[in-house]
């Protein structure tokens, strides 16, 4: 997508543009290609945001086909996607066909970035919504996104699985009516993830998911795993940014892992529960998603309310969280089965342990640096055998 980027920021009013449709506008922004800039697409996430939409951002580097799982599989309203000149025509054009593909033709894309004048009508004739050259204002996306918004059939006319359980759950967390014939069934096994902002915790789920897709291909009877990842709302305009696709490498893990992002408010976990049934009984098989992973907001010491939903809860932590007396402290760390200490590369990971070990007890404390997958094995065989 396109922006002048040269305007402040700052100048787009924050307020909720959205209340008066069906639900909250998602939106999947994406940079196909080679491109490897992305202050503009975050200007536009923002201003999106701010607008009371629901973003889900992609990040840089995608393929089409990723792109298209990733649109289906969050069940989005509209893609908006960008990239460098002279490859909008070749990446469109495989987009569309994506989109086809994974069964979701019906979402419209939207495209971006440096676009000729004489190629807009190529585009628009290969099946692209709209345009945006350089130089669109930031309303004119928002209003396009708002445009996309339509009341949800509850049965998606492809058949696609995966697209059938993203519409079930969307349907589940904005409490509209669902079809009649779900089949709901827990997983083998569900694990909670939870802990601060900044402690790391998706990149540790993505490592997670890699490493389930890993071991998947040696040996198929582990079957597939999924990600459910909650953000906050803004208290303000009810919008949200969505970015834990971001560390999931889709270009390679492809349809084996199914992730799907949800923005709540507080602990509102009103629709987790049937989607935690829903994800455990849309395949059977080798294809059944027999491992789900949680990922919580985890913005505080009180939000605990996750360990109701799951059948183990990792508290990650980081080296520098507080003292022995925080360790002693009502709260989270108490729904602990697993601890986590993340980024123990960072100086105070000792002390980290050191305190830790001291209210642990027979709860393992798992060291990892997610970053660099380090530790990743050894939890992952731990919550496999759980």
């Amino acid at each position: 997508m396109a922006h002048q980027l040269g305007e402040a920021t700052s100048a787009f009013e924050k307020m909720d543009r959205c209340s008066d449709l069906d639900h909250r506008p998602r939106v999947l922004l994406g940079k196909m290609g080679l491109d490897g800039h992305d202050r503009g697409v975050k200007v536009i996430a923002r201003a999106l945001r701010d607008s009371g939409v629901h973003v889900i951002y992609s990040g840089l580097w995608q393929t089409p086909a990723s792109l298209a799982i990733s649109a289906r599989d969050e069940d989005v309203d509209v893609i908006a996607a960008s990239m460098m000149s002279n490859s909008h025509l070749v990446l469109g054009r495989r987009l569309i066909d994506s989109m086809n593909e994974v069964g979701r033709p019906d979402i419209p894309v939207l495209m971006g970035g440096i676009l000729p004048q004489e190629d807009i009508s190529k585009l628009i004739e290969m099946g692209v919504k709209q345009c945006f050259p350089t130089g669109t204002g930031l309303m004119d996306i928002v209003h396009a996104v708002r445009a996309a918004v339509h009341p949800q059939d509850a049965v998606v006319g492809s058949g696609n699985a995966s697209a059938q359980l993203s519409r079930d759950i969307s349907l589940m967390h904005n409490e509209k009516k669902m079809r009649d014939n779900a089949t709901m069934r827990r997983p083998k096994r569900v694990i909670g993830f939870t802990g601060s902002p900044g402690a790391g915790k998706s990149t540790l789920v993505a490592q997670l998911a890699r490493e389930h897709f890993t071991r998947a291909q040696a040996d198929p009877s582990i079957g597939r795993c999924a990600v459910l990842a909650f953000d906050p709302k803004s208290p303000i305009t009810s919008g949200a940014l969505l970015g834990d696709r971001l560390r999931v490498d889709f270009n390679n893990i492809g349809e084996h892992v199914y992730y799907h992002s949800l923005a709540i408010r507080g602990e509102d976990y009103h629709g987790l529960q049937g989607a935690i049934e829903l994800i455990g009984g849309a395949c059977e098989g080798n294809d059944a998603y027999d491992t789900l992973f949680v990922e919580t907001v985890g913005a505080g010491q009180n939000e605990t309310m996750i360990r109701d939903f799951v059948d183990t809860t990792a508290v990650v932590l980081t080296p520098g969280m507080g003292d022995s007396v925080q360790m002693d402290k009502a709260g989270i760390l108490e729904i602990a089965d697993i601890f986590v200490c993340n980024k123990a590369d960072h100086p105070g990971e000792d002390e980290l342990v050191r305190d830790l070990r001291d209210i642990a007890g027979k709860t393992p404390i798992m060291e990892t640096v997610a970053t660099h997958s380090k530790g990743i094995p050894e939890l992952f065989d731990l919550i496999m055998s759980t």
